[in-house]
């Protein structure tokens, strides 16, 4: 391989030792300079006329190239048919997807316009790594000017079922298009299965023995391979002095309570409704234990062009608002709703004092925000991690309390379990999912990922028995 070519809708240049970047982020960057590569997406900054003009920027040997995007562009391409048809439907909220062919013009045409910008840069040996639902069909539109390199697409978000799927027009094309590459990847085997049974049933695909889907004259291989978080920085955040006066912080104003702590992007598919339900619920139930805890949930805005986004703000506020009024005293409020973002080593103090943290999307493709819990604790007293049955990172964190976040009940029921359990059992539990924060990090992610694109997973496989997907 020459270099590695990661293509995605943005771009996270380095930032030094700022911690501000996430592990994503971090995985990109080790692997391009492992290989020379160069990281190429959208500016995130809006241009009069679109002119393909690229951006280069060099910095901690990593080489980043991005383009501005035209207004419509924006409203088509991303606010319109990545985040108000594909994310929802891909959540499995098709009641709040909007299928308008605009959308899907602008979605076409984006990608059409990525593929001319960056084909000039791609050269013979190169291999290409698509990230993520806005670039689906990038792959398809490389290959159709001359692109001839190994080329793999990551899902980062869930895959629906094939009933569900089927609602999106024009689905048969868009999947198709998915064909173009040599490897896909999904965080887990559920939405592995669910492609494959996509693929079979609706376009007619076949099943090889060895797990290649083929379709046509093309063929994909589609793996399972769970992202993770960069453990060893997540740590030393933890440790850093930032994080430990943010620790101080936090348990000096709980005054000797115990704090649930959640962490979410403002987004309907987290569950935060659900959240603040279950813990009404709990304070409802157990009136004795009422002011020996309290929620701080973080939910930083996003997509705030998108109608929905908005509509979810204004439920909240209301929700936690009639929660506090109900039930605070002079000296104790139930809920701290905060509606900002904080830096990496702000938020693993934060974590470090929280006796719980509560992660409980309604669906979601992995969720990271629950291996930083993990990663955050002090080893001698742990928190307890409540996590949603629904999120990715429940397959590969069974011993967390898990949940069914659309049960208030349920969700009730697990904070009373996490506030009594047992050091000896917190802390069985949290080495157990230490056990696997540590073992399949970002880093094994990214290279489990490359080695099947390149082939290298083979000889290892022939060595030692199947390469496990997690």
């Amino acid at each position: 391989m020459n270099r590695l070519i990661v293509i995605s809708n943005r771009v996270s240049a380095p930032k030094g030792q700022s911690g501000a970047q996430g592990g994503l982020a971090v995985a990109f960057q080790a692997a391009l300079r492992e290989y020379r590569g160069i990281w190429f997406g959208w500016s995130g900054e809006q241009t009069d006329e679109f002119t393909g003009q690229i951006n280069f920027q060099r910095s901690e040997g990593v080489t980043t190239a991005t383009i501005d995007l035209e207004e419509q562009d924006i409203d088509e391409y991303y606010n319109g048919y990545a985040n108000r048809t594909l994310w929802p439907l891909f959540h499995y909220r098709i009641d709040l997807a909007e299928f308008e062919r605009g959308f899907a013009d602008g979605y076409q045409r984006v990608n059409e316009r990525f593929a001319d910008t960056i084909r000039p840069l791609i050269e013979p040996a190169d291999v290409v790594w698509v990230q993520d639902y806005h670039m689906i069909p990038l792959g398809a539109e490389l290959r159709k000017r001359g692109c001839r390199n190994r080329m793999g697409f990551f899902l980062h978000i869930p895959w629906p079922p094939r009933r569900l799927l089927s609602s999106l027009p024009r689905a048969i094309e868009l999947v198709a298009t998915m064909f173009a590459y040599d490897v896909v990847g999904f965080h887990t085997e559920e939405w592995l299965e669910a492609f494959r049974d996509f693929a079979v049933h609706e376009m007619g695909a076949t099943l090889a023995e060895d797990g290649t889907i083929h379709l046509g004259e093309r063929q994909v291989r589609a793996i399972a391979c769970p992202i993770g978080i960069d453990t060893r920085e997540f740590v030393e955040a933890a440790a850093s002095p930032a994080a430990r006066l943010t620790y101080r912080r936090m348990r000096d104003s709980a005054d000797g309570r115990d704090m649930i702590v959640g962490v979410d992007r403002l987004d309907y598919s987290k569950g935060l409704e659900e959240r603040f339900n279950g813990y009404e619920r709990f304070l409802i139930d157990h009136p004795e234990q009422r002011k020996e805890v309290f929620l701080l949930q973080i939910a930083p805005p996003s997509r705030g062009d998108v109608e929905t986004y908005q509509r979810i703000r204004l439920q909240l506020e209301g929700l936690s608002g009639r929660i506090n009024g109900a039930y605070a005293d002079i000296d104790w409020v139930p809920i701290r709703y905060v509606n900002q973002g904080f830096p990496r080593h702000v938020l693993a103090g934060i974590y470090r004092a929280a006796r719980i943290g509560l992660v409980t999307p309604l669906r979601d493709g992995m969720n990271l925000v629950a291996k930083e819990y993990v990663a955050a604790q002090d080893p001698e007293d742990p928190g307890v991690l409540i996590l949603s049955r629904f999120a990715g990172a429940a397959l590969q964190m069974s011993e967390a309390v898990l949940v069914n976040p659309y049960s208030a009940e349920e969700m009730s029921d697990a904070i009373v379990t996490a506030l009594g359990m047992p050091k000896e059992e917190r802390i069985r539990r949290w080495r157990a999912l230490m056990d696997v924060v540590e073992r399949e990090d970002v880093l094994w992610w990214r290279r489990r990922f490359t080695d099947v694109l390149l082939g290298e997973d083979v000889a290892a496989e022939a060595e030692s028995g199947p390469v496990q997907a997690g």
